[in-house]
């Protein structure tokens, strides 16, 4: 409360006063309100949750406008308004050190890896950067955190072999359809569950999906991917427009869920570890950039907006790399 009560009297002063003043008056106030203890009143403590609330409120309006989804939107406001809640102070009054004492206990308490916590830093950075722009605050306390180093992490792909166990392990055409389009496309599973029958193209192979953002891009099968989509669509006795169903009745759209516990269901019978549907996705971006397909192509297959996260999803084969060596280097 006592910092408030100083940053308040800065703030107000900020504009008629230099610098070199500006620090002597917080020295200043700091030793004559040494040793006095101020409390905040329960009306100033509601004014200040409801500032707070609404400054949130404002931010995540900003970024449903910038067409983030639903789902974003939802994580940003409750990591924001958890920090909110546990520092206790107003916007205008928190600072670099508060964020960092927060995202070291919220590191100790969850036992969270460095990228969750470089998640979260980034978006206290995106939340006190839009303050700072919109002149709500003078300066980000975000700015002297830095970008939390973390390790590089190859992550697996599947196997030429680990995709042929598994759709010998499909014990329906659904699910043999439902890995070929995965495997052949590249596509985000929440993409997948998205797609109508109408939105299949049997004679250009092709499909509509809409990504992240409602942003809409076309992607690409193969033949095998073709016939397993038709004789699937074939078997069906329903009239639900979705492209996957369940295997019973009422016959409802798979979600995202029930299509990642179908793929670790398969897995399972194929014995291969951790398989899900996003192991497709860099799987099929590894192989295109293994195999010589331009950057900037794999960037528009995968639908991303920055290439940087094309090259963090591919991973270059060893063996390539060791060829290319021999051939360029010697």
């Amino acid at each position: 409360m006592k910092n408030k009560l100083i940053q308040e009297i800065k703030n107000a002063m900020g504009g008629v006063i230099s610098e070199i003043q500006m620090d002597i008056l917080d020295k200043t106030l700091l030793k004559c309100l040494n040793g006095i203890e101020i409390s905040e009143t329960k009306s100033e403590k509601v004014h200040r949750d409801s500032d707070n609330a609404r400054f949130l409120t404002l931010f995540i309006s900003s970024k449903r406008v910038e067409g983030c989804s639903e789902k974003t939107l939802k994580y940003y406001s409750a990591t924001i308004d958890c920090m909110l809640h546990t520092v206790g102070k107003g916007i205008a009054e928190i600072a670099t050190n508060d964020l960092r004492f927060y995202l070291a206990e919220y590191q100790n308490k969850n036992n969270s890896s460095k990228v969750t916590i470089d998640n979260v830093r980034r978006i206290f950075s995106s939340f006190f950067s839009w303050l700072e722009d919109e002149d709500y605050i003078m300066k980000s306390p975000v700015r002297r955190i830095h970008k939390v180093k973390t390790g590089k992490i190859v992550k697996e792909t599947l196997t030429d072999e680990n995709l042929e166990a598994l759709r010998d392990k499909c014990p329906d055409i659904r699910d043999l359809a439902m890995v070929d389009l995965l495997a052949s496309t590249g596509m985000r599973v929440g993409e997948l569950v998205k797609i109508d029958r109408a939105d299949i193209d049997f004679h250009e192979r092709e499909c509509v999906v809409f990504g992240k953002g409602n942003s809409e891009r076309e992607v690409y099968f193969d033949a095998r991917t073709k016939i397993h989509l038709r004789r699937y669509l074939d078997s069906r006795k329903d009239d639900n427009p979705a492209l996957f169903v369940s295997l019973s009745q009422p016959y409802n759209r798979l979600t995202i869920g029930g299509v990642e516990a179908r793929m670790r269901t398969l897995g399972q019978l194929a014995n291969i570890a951790k398989v899900h549907p996003h192991k497709f996705r860099r799987t099929l971006a590894t192989m295109a950039i293994d195999k010589g397909m331009p950057i900037e192509q794999v960037q528009k297959l995968l639908g991303h907006v920055k290439i940087d996260t094309t090259l963090h999803y591919a991973m270059v084969n060893q063996n390539n790399v060791k060829i290319a060596h021999r051939k360029f280097i010697g």
